[in-house]
């Protein structure tokens, strides 16, 4: 009973087995590339050094327009609800195609009272207040406005050869290792635009 009991005070004390990994968010300009470890100058706080997965994905982030939205593209909305249900759009970015279904639903934006939503266009139609759009996803739909001043960026595949010193970055989910330092499984790179 004593070692039962002290095995399972162990495990309570110790970091939970299974326990995701710690991630953060990492946005800025590459300063240093050494083989694989990448040190970024971040926008907000000091430089992060990142090591590249063996396997890691590439992809280029440019200027898209409302003409390459199409019926059938997957793309991500960063929004603000309107009064009548629909969501007014801040910034449409049009996923690769190997990206689609990538954080497909509807939640909450890293904005205060703003939403994301990643979903499949059905249909289109322009109106008075700019194009709307009304897209699906699993269990849900949504009819989005896209104003002329929406921000609107395409993700297309890259390359390693992109990664190199002054090309600007936005690393989702990097993990946190115990040194502080991160480890990232995909790159997003700007091209003639900087990821946010």
């Amino acid at each position: 009973m004593r070692l039962s009991a002290a095995f399972l005070l162990a495990l309570l004390s110790g970091p939970a087995l299974g326990q995701p990994a710690e991630t953060a968010r990492i946005v800025g300009m590459i300063e240093r590339v050494d083989g694989p470890t990448l040190t970024i100058g971040q926008r907000q706080g000091g430089d992060a050094t990142v090591t590249l997965s063996d396997k890691v994905q590439v992809f280029g982030v440019m200027k898209a327009g409302i003409d390459d939205i199409k019926p059938g593209t997957f793309i991500g909305v960063g929004a603000t609800p309107q009064g009548d249900g629909s969501q007014l759009a801040i910034q449409v970015t049009i996923f690769a195609e190997s990206q689609r279904g990538l954080g497909e639903g509807h939640r909450p934006w890293n904005r205060p009272n703003t939403t994301m939503t990643n979903a499949t266009v059905e249909s289109m139609v322009t109106g008075v207040s700019g194009r709307e759009v009304r897209v699906t996803y699993k269990g849900g739909e949504q009819r989005i406005i896209i104003p002329p001043d929406a921000i609107i960026l395409a993700y297309a595949p890259g390359d390693r050869s992109e990664l190199k010193p002054g090309a600007h970055v936005a690393i989702n989910n990097a993990a946190k290792r115990p040194d502080g330092s991160f480890e990232a499984a995909r790159v997003n790179v700007g091209r003639d635009v900087v990821p946010q």
